[in-house]
């Protein structure tokens, strides 16, 4: 944690070679944001994998920026790289951003503003718009409400949209202690942020804000674009691992009240959030999530 009393949220991003193009945006639309006084964001580039081309391209555009950590590491995917990111990460907050999007203005400021007034949340989701390759944009039309989103209702969600995320999990802002004792971001070759999403859900409760915090930008070479990321026995062991561990998270474990990074949060647990340690009383769960719905 930082000298300033933890006042960062740092925004990670995962790098490789073909989405260096697309830095120049995601980095225009870090500097264009504001934060509440004695708040400033920091900004970590893992790539996964290390080229000259990618440092280089990191190195100019960013040059003399002290905000900016750039990283290299052995190649193993986008949730290896942001796991690997958070050794560097020093925000209270960690938000997430993909290379080829951008993030609309005001963003962090709305996701510092939920976490800090809002002690039992222990992350947050926001609308996001579609960022077509003719510049324009389209919204969703089923976003839920602005609001709390009570444990398990995500993964009641996504079972119902036949493994679809109810809303975009590169919009996801979280409490960095939260994130690290979950392990970071799921060991896949997709779909990590999806199972990181769940996990969280089933551990604690969650805010979406409906204005659009995130650009998401549509293109053929993202990944989710691939046939390969839609179908066959790799995306189903995807979705039964990830649901695997969001049922195994909420049959272990309650939640707890956050104190912010100022420390100014009550610290006294909420008697319907307190952490389970009872191992007998674990053992005695079924392993199923209570789900709830959003609100």
């Amino acid at each position: 944690m930082t000298g300033d009393g933890g006042r960062v949220i740092s925004v990670v991003t995962a790098l490789h070679a073909p989405y260096a193009r697309f830095l120049p945006d995601a980095y225009a639309s870090l500097r264009r944001q504001e934060l509440p006084d004695g708040w400033r964001w920091q900004w970590v580039l893992q790539e996964d994998g290390a080229t000259d081309a990618v440092a280089g391209a990191v190195a100019r555009l960013t040059a003399g920026d002290p905000r900016v950590s750039f990283g290299q590491g052995r190649p193993g995917g986008p949730g290896v790289a942001r796991t690997l990111a958070l050794a560097r990460a020093a925000g209270a907050y960690v938000r997430v951003l993909d290379a080829d999007d951008a993030l609309t203005p005001g963003a962090l400021a709305r996701d510092v503003a939920v976490l800090r007034g809002e002690p039992g949340i222990g992350w947050v989701t926001s609308g996001a718009l579609d960022w077509l390759p003719d510049g324009s944009t389209a919204g969703y039309a089923h976003d839920p409400p602005t609001g709390p989103v009570e444990r398990g209702a995500l993964l009641a969600l996504w079972r119902a949209g036949g493994g679809r995320p109810p809303v975009v999990p590169g919009t996801m802002a979280v409490r960095r202690e939260l994130l690290l004792a979950l392990g970071g971001w799921m060991a896949l070759p997709a779909s990590e942020d999806t199972g990181l999403l769940l996990a969280l859900n089933a551990v604690s409760r969650g805010w979406f804000t409906g204005t659009a915090g995130l650009l998401y930008r549509k293109w053929p070479g993202q990944s989710t674009a691939q046939t390969a990321h839609g179908a066959g026995a790799e995306r189903a062991a995807r979705m039964a691992v990830i649901e695997a561990r969001a049922l195994a998270l909420a049959a272990m474990t309650g939640a707890v009240e956050w104190a912010g990074p100022d420390g100014d949060a009550d610290p006294s647990p909420d008697p319907d959030l307190n952490l389970d340690l009872d191992l007998e009383r674990r053992r005695e769960r079924r392993l199923e999530c209570q789900c709830s719905p959003l609100g």
